[in-house]
């Protein structure tokens, strides 16, 4: 591994994260900029608010499917470790897209899609915890913060050190991503599933 190797994956995932899927399909298929919608978010959370379940599902997939192309690609051209490069640095272009001002995405679906591509096992366990939080206490933030966050004691538990410094990198994003959330938790005005934002 030389470090023209790590930047050209590091600058591929980047690229291939920084699409912003949400907004292009809402765009083509829509009802115009989901940024002007709901929470002005990019994910397919916010393009589910405007009623296009087809539209909220595809952002869903091509979001984690961002991740794990990076890391699939970037471990076949390199080594496994720089896919794993690739695929954090695809989160941060979801989130922080040069082509919208670097204002994007939370990066839950991203991360979903790196974890399963990288190490399922830890993928299929965050995904059962988003599951039993969000129809627990119904509210979607506190799923993906919960989620994500016990992705590097689960890698740990499974042996898997270098998944548990990926997933660990990946959950401080998220959560920074997330703190108008966190903010609004603490207040209690965080909205519940079916319930309009406050």
């Amino acid at each position: 591994m030389t470090p023209f190797d790590l930047t050209l994956a590091l600058f591929g995932g980047y690229l291939l994260g920084s699409i912003p899927f949400g907004v292009l399909l809402s765009r083509w298929y829509g009802p115009g900029d989901v940024r002007k919608i709901g929470s002005g978010n990019i994910g397919a959370t916010n393009v589910l608010r405007t009623g296009r379940k087809d539209l909220a599902l595809a952002t869903l997939i091509l979001d984690g499917g961002k991740s794990a192309a990076s890391y699939i690609i970037a471990t076949h051209v390199f080594n496994p470790y720089l896919g794993l490069a690739a695929a954090y640095a695809a989160l941060l272009g979801h989130c922080y897209p040069v082509w919208l001002n670097f204002r994007g995405g939370k990066g839950v679906a991203t991360f979903f899609g790196g974890v399963l591509a990288a190490f399922w096992p830890v993928g299929v366990a965050c995904g059962l915890i988003w599951l039993i939080t969000a129809f627990s206490v119904r509210i979607s933030s506190v799923a993906a913060l919960l989620a994500v966050n016990s992705a590097p004691a689960i890698a740990l538990a499974l042996g898997r050190p270098e998944i548990a410094v990926f997933c660990g990198l990946m959950a401080l994003v998220i959560s920074i991503r997330h703190w108008s959330n966190i903010v609004r938790l603490m207040k209690g005005t965080e909205p519940r599933f079916g319930k309009p934002r406050e």
